[in-house]
């Protein structure tokens, strides 16, 4: 049996475009996308602000594009997600992917708008938790059925399945906005996405962009370390397994990377899975793993701990934009003014920094 396969590249703001192709080379993404049909870019866009490692990199929608395009796979298709405290419009033009997609005359589409329907869909396979969060259907974009799909994640940390990357990157896709409902049961929806994932999609690839990774309470509150790497693979278990790794977290210690082991829907024990391009054995960040904000405080103890009772008041009644409300206020109006832009200045006069400046 192959051993699945994660290409991992050191790359420079110089080189990055021409390393991406040849890091898709050596994961072979050849063989995970199916010919002749159009294939979905779904970026990620963590915030409608630029903030390092939080969201796609202009130079990793560009170097996939590249790649995609010199390969014959000629209909490529943007996609991003909006979310209740997101503006994906907003986040598209500051994390500069408009730009990208006006360069190489792609059409993207915003998932939560039309011509985008959200159509039922009964999984082939038993869901763990998807069926019970939604008990009226589960929907999804009509939009993914029978496409290729590439996602392109961030090397970071994230407050409730402590990193994310290629597995979580579904999440915004394929669940519409009440995706919060599935917060308290979040390990368990990134393995039904996936299952989901390998009924819809002919091919599934992720390029994931460590060029500056995030440290700490993620996806926006991260400190942004420039770590110069880029990874790729078609398991998207296995990509997120050595990006965990690398911040050095134990991939098999992560619920959603284990159940998706389990299940067979790829491979999470970095013993297993084949690592080509650079000797990475070694290497261990020592990311803070456990850290919170205010805001994150509050959602925990709303989804495990003594307010779980209230959840469904709190977050799936006509009350709950206040949550919303707390968490704008929080993010954009005290944290990213009196502390993110300090970090987002010093990020931006580094090389990676003047890169995104040239978009």
């Amino acid at each position: 049996m192959n051993r699945s396969k994660v290409a991992v590249l050191y790359t420079t703001p110089q080189t990055v475009l021409e390393d991406i192709p040849r890091l898709m080379q050596l994961a072979e993404y050849g063989k995970h996308l199916a010919p002749g049909v159009d294939t979905l870019l779904k970026t990620n866009i963590s915030w409608q602000h630029f903030y390092p490692a939080c969201s796609t990199t202009p130079w990793q929608l560009e170097g996939v594009t590249k790649a995609l395009l010199g390969g014959g796979f000629q209909r490529l298709i943007p996609a991003v997600n909006g979310t209740v405290v997101v503006d994906p419009h907003e986040g598209e033009r500051a994390n500069k992917h408009d730009v990208v997609i006006q360069k190489y005359g792609l059409t993207g589409v915003f998932l939560g708008e039309p011509p985008v329907q959200w159509i039922p869909y009964k999984p082939q396979h038993e869901m763990l938790v998807l069926d019970k969060v939604y008990p009226k259907g589960i929907t999804i974009p009509d939009l993914f059925l029978d496409k290729n799909i590439v996602h392109l994640p961030t090397v970071k940390t994230h407050v409730f399945t402590t990193m994310t990357g290629a597995m979580k990157n579904a999440f915004g896709g394929l669940l519409n906005l009440n995706r919060h409902w599935t917060h308290s049961v979040i390990h368990e929806t990134l393995v039904d996405l996936l299952t989901i994932q390998k009924e819809i999609h002919p091919g599934i690839f992720a390029v994931m962009d460590g060029t500056f990774a995030g440290d700490g309470p993620g996806p926006r509150a991260m400190t942004p370390h420039v770590k110069n790497v880029i990874l790729a693979s078609g398991d998207q278990v296995a990509i997120d397994a050595v990006a965990a790794k690398m911040m050095g977290i134990d991939p098999l210690s992560l619920k959603f990377i284990r159940l998706a082991h389990e299940r067979g829907l790829g491979c999470g024990d970095p013993a297993q899975i084949e690592v080509v391009g650079e000797d990475i054995s070694g290497v261990n960040w020592h990311f803070e793993v456990n850290k919170n904000t205010f805001a994150s405080r509050g959602q925990k103890l709303i989804y495990w701990g003594p307010l779980k009772p209230f959840e469904n008041i709190l977050l799936r009644s006509p009350i709950s934009p206040w949550s919303y409300f707390a968490s704008n206020i929080y993010h954009n109006i005290l944290w990213y003014p009196f502390i993110g832009k300090r970090r987002v200045a010093r990020a931006l006069e580094s090389e990676w920094g003047k890169l995104f400046q040239s978009y």
